[in-house]
């Protein structure tokens, strides 16, 4: 079960990840990304996929999201979206899973947003399924990262 956001900051942290997404560089694999974030005071932090040459490098839109805000004091989250170029919901990697572990509590509502949002309910795309008005699958983090590992194992007692 995902924490409750009212439908009004849903909007805008749906509609702050479509936009981040036009600033995404991704001249490789034409795969834009957007992420917003809306932090516990209300803020919204935006990022987009930055891809490389050398593809190593390339980091997230979620990614670049949250090193944006934590590299700003911002490290207490109410909900994330993200948006790709794709006319379905795409959940992020499991490179940002781990990242997003660190900062954002597992019930934290995780918006996937279809490319061609907002648009009716594929036939499916089920309520039951986490589907929601506009084409978007809600989920949270413990549902994209279940059994996960966070600071707070790194606080369990150790064997001498």
């Amino acid at each position: 079960m995902a924490a409750i956001v009212s439908v009004e900051d849903r909007e805008k942290v749906i509609q702050a990840c479509i936009e981040a997404k036009k600033y995404s560089y991704s001249p490789y694999s034409k795969f834009a990304v957007g992420a917003a974030f809306l932090a516990e005071d209300g803020q919204l932090i935006k990022g987009a996929n930055i891809e490389n040459a050398s593809y190593g490098g390339t980091i997230c839109a979620e990614r670049t999201g949250i090193v944006k805000a934590v590299s700003e004091g911002v490290t207490r989250f109410r909900a994330l979206a993200v948006v790709t170029n794709v006319p379905s919901s795409i959940s992020p990697c499991g490179m940002c899973r781990q990242v997003l572990r660190e900062f954002c509590a597992n019930d934290m509502p995780i918006y996937l947003v279809p490319g061609d949002y907002p648009r009716p309910l594929k036939e499916n795309e089920r309520p039951e399924d986490g589907f929601i008005e506009g084409g978007v699958r809600l989920t949270n983090l413990g549902e994209l990262l279940p059994d996960s590992f966070g600071p707070e194992q790194l606080e369990l007692p150790r064997r001498q």
